[in-house]
């Protein structure tokens, strides 16, 4: 069911969004004589006929969990809300006369959320479960569904032959874990392995991503209970214990706002004009394109600055007071948080000038040359009316910048003429300062106006915003990480603070 477009992923020219498939079989036809089968699943998804993929395969075992999974691709820079809601089990068929087992198909729609994390465990007095030695231990973890199923993310290797594995440290998207939701539920069972494949369950308990973020604490130390056990033993405790040791999580997406503040708030002509009925100029670019950048931020707490405006109580002029007012921490929640902060501003500073943008530029860049190995990427995002007062200095801050890992986002609000955002842009003549020219493009300019249309209707609008926001991104982003022999491994971090905190 799509909310915005009709889409079909077997005919439709562009993805709509990552989507995870799997795969569980149940009851196989056993095809090996003196062991169970060591089942794989093939798929061909019949877009243009190609093959799609394999899950590994599972030995000795009828009733296989593939760990593997199908995941359909999508475009960085689209927005389309879909949502798929389906679990299919189909008998297998094959041989004439005889039941081959069931497979099993479960989809859902991939979050936003980009983090991954790193994590290694360590257990404490298992239980034993071989007769003449120690357990072979491993560890399997589930995500749970909305219809309270579970479905496997993850397993550890086999710690041969030890009643105190220490497990080796692994990375795991965190929407694995939990589909970017940090109090779903996610189960571990703890195994004695098999060589035929029937592993001996020696216990379980069950955590939450927003417990694991905690780290290594008295919080992640867990009991290992075997639930029939339990039941059965009055005296039963646990089947040992389990230690979360290495705790380490990388977001890749934090975007900072800076919006800035002129005019007369009060006067209907001006952008900012706080109309009791429905939002200004600055308000709809803020909520339009923010609803698309918090996709990408995992936690959604924005740093968002003002620039512009005279702060109480003495009326100096600032062009990076935070717009919440707190100067030690300046971070919104969501896009509802921001908009709730700038109206606040509106009604504790007083809107002045000039219009600088080089002060918050350099704020950033700053915090960009102190990590230059690919560790992080940062991202400013500016809301304005096209007017500027320090164009060269606003340049020679470009120019510099663009040695460094950030980009520039300017959103251009009102009917005035852009001439000098798009002078900024640099898409046609690259931008230079002192005779020098920029090392690489780092700025994408939008006017907002392009996308309202005359009817009033914003959603096919405010999506082709969207797209144009971050098209560029991507490209900026790799041309940085190439021009320094950069490679993929390990994961760089884009991320955004705030110029207040240095």
């Amino acid at each position: 069911m799509a909310s915005v477009y009709e889409f079909d992923p077997l005919t439709g020219n562009i993805p709509a969004t990552k989507v995870e498939i799997t795969v569980s079989c149940r009851n196989l036809l056993d095809r090996d004589t003196f062991s169970k089968s060591d089942p794989r699943e093939y798929s061909q998804w019949k877009m243009k006929l190609s093959f799609f993929g394999r899950t590994e395969v599972i030995d000795n075992t009828l009733n296989p969990d593939f760990v593997r999974k199908y995941i359909l691709d999508y475009f960085f820079e689209e927005k389309q809300n879909l949502r798929f809601d389906f679990r299919l089990e189909k008998p297998l068929g094959g041989i004439a006369g005889k039941n081959c087992g069931t497979i099993i198909l479960s989809a859902e729609e991939l979050g936003n959320c980009r983090d991954n994390a790193t994590m290694q465990f360590c257990a404490n007095k298992l239980d034993k479960k071989d007769f003449f030695g120690k357990s072979d231990p491993f560890m399997v973890f589930y995500r749970s569904n909305e219809d309270g199923t579970f479905t496997i993310c993850h397993k550890t290797e086999v710690v041969k032959n030890t009643l105190n594995p220490v497990w080796q440290p692994f990375t795991i998207p965190v929407r694995a874990l939990c589909n970017g939701d940090y109090d779903r539920a996610i189960k571990v069972e703890v195994y004695d392995w098999d060589r035929d494949g029937s592993h001996d369950f020696i216990g379980e308990f069950t955590t939450s991503y927003r417990e694991l973020a905690r780290g290594q604490s008295q919080f992640n130390v867990y009991e290992v209970v075997n639930p029939k056990k339990k039941m059965k033993k009055k005296k039963y405790v646990n089947s040992g214990t389990l230690l979360l040791l290495v705790s380490e999580y990388v977001c890749f997406t934090k975007f900072l706002f800076a919006v800035k503040f002129s005019g007369n708030p009060s006067q209907s002509t001006s952008l900012h004009y706080m109309n009791p009925y429905q939002m200004n100029a600055y308000a709809l670019a803020l909520k339009a394109v923010g609803e698309i950048i918090q996709d990408y931020d995992s936690d959604k707490m924005f740093p968002a600055l003002g620039f512009g405006a005279k702060l109480p109580p003495d009326g100096h002029v600032s062009h990076e007071f935070p717009l919440n007012g707190n100067i030690e921490n300046p971070y919104c929640n969501g896009i509802e948080g921001i908009l709730e902060a700038y109206h606040q501003s509106l009604k504790t500073v007083q809107l002045y000038g000039p219009t600088n943008f080089a002060p918050v530029v350099n704020h950033v860049a700053r915090y960009a040359a102190a990590v230059q190995d690919g560790s992080q990427y940062f991202v400013l995002l500016i809301i304005t009316d096209g007017v500027i007062s320090d164009m060269s200095q606003t340049k020679e801050a470009i120019v510099n910048a663009a040695k460094l890992p950030m980009s520039i986002i300017i959103v251009g609000v009102g009917q005035a003429e852009f001439d000098a955002m798009i002078e900024l842009d640099g898409d046609d003549i690259r931008i230079s300062s002192r005779g020098k020219l920029a090392e690489r493009d780092i700025v994408q300019f939008v006017p907002f106006r392009d996308y309202m249309d005359r009817t009033g209707n914003h959603v096919l609008s405010m999506a082709r915003l969207a797209k144009d926001v971050l098209a560029e991104i991507p490209d900026q982003f790799i041309s940085y990480m190439k021009s320094r022999g950069i490679k993929p491994n390990p994961s760089p971090v884009l991320r955004m603070v705030s110029p207040t905190q240095l």
